[in-house]
């Protein structure tokens, strides 16, 4: 089979059956190009040519053009699937990625920010906004639900339960999960639906300004101002919000099981890398106030 049909094959395979993300199909599909222009280089068309060893030099090739390792591994990541998909689907009859390792580096901790800074944001809404609840609102469920970007877009109105202060969320792979709604977000939340009309349950429980349903790059813009004008840490995407709640529930004793079933981890040393936070910041506060430090 031609490397090319292989990769559209996949890439149909991880959009309609496994209903990953579309963020998620779209790294996959440039990852794949990327090596299937590498393959075409060198006259390997067809899948029976490439090799465990061929897999390897072009890791070697990623490696010299400066890509960081972290990056390789992602791009490793996205060979290894396509491989065990045409394994698996008995369209090759060896898989050549199956031993090769992730080139090894140190797994970066993720930036996080305090809450009194989402607090001054609420404040910032407030004196720079027409509709500071939007704000609000964005940054509230971000934070206080653990979501993430693709997750907080999604949702509809019906998805909301006041009563019950849960909320339905639909993550990775098209999975549901229930994730409890605190008493100071439900306030925030009743705050935006004041101020915007919901007629059924299948309308976006978030909208623009034009009755649209919100989508990533603006949520991103939004986060992004905001971030930038109470904290100077490098990184100010929607995604720190998420790793933040993590880190303060751990902070607060949250069991870690419980932790991943909000986050919505298929795997639980998923979300061990919050605490690995939780220590780095045991560890700096020992530094700095404790007299043996």
């Amino acid at each position: 089979m031609k490397i090319e049909k292989l990769i559209t094959l996949y890439i149909e395979y991880v959009k309609n059956v496994r209903r990953y993300s579309s963020q998620t199909v779209k790294a996959y599909r440039t990852d794949l190009v990327q090596f299937e222009k590498f393959c075409n280089l060198h006259s390997k068309y067809l899948t029976d040519k490439i090799s465990e060893r061929f897999l390897k030099t072009y890791l070697m090739e990623l490696s010299e053009s400066g890509l960081d390792k972290s990056s390789i591994a992602r791009k490793l990541a996205s060979i290894r699937g396509l491989f065990r998909f045409a394994f698996k689907n008995e369209l090759i009859v060896s898989n050549p990625s199956a031993y090769i390792k992730n080139p090894k580096s140190a797994r970066k901790l993720p930036e996080i920010t305090t809450t009194d800074s989402i607090l001054e944001i609420y404040d910032k809404a407030d004196e720079l906004e027409e509709n500071p609840e939007l704000v609000k609102i964005i940054f509230e469920l971000l934070y206080g639900c653990s979501l993430r970007v693709g997750e907080l877009c999604s949702l509809n109105y019906g998805d909301i339960d006041m009563d019950s202060k849960t909320l339905r969320v639909k993550g990775k792979g098209n999975k549901t999960r229930i994730t409890p709604v605190g008493e100071k977000s439900l306030l925030i939340v009743k705050g935006y639906f004041n101020k915007v009309n919901h007629i059924n349950y299948d309308e976006p429980l978030i909208k623009t300004k034009k009755g649209n349903r919100i989508y990533s790059r603006f949520v991103y813009r939004i986060i992004n101002k905001y971030l930038s004008k109470v904290t100077d840490i490098k990184k100010k995407s929607p995604h720190i919000l998420r790793h933040s709640a993590a880190t303060h529930m751990l902070d607060n004793g949250a069991d870690l099981r419980a932790v991943k079933e909000i986050l919505g981890h298929e795997n639980l040393s998923t979300t061990q890398i919050y605490t690995h936070v939780s220590v780095e910041r045991l560890k700096s506060t020992y530094k700095k106030s404790h007299p043996k430090s």
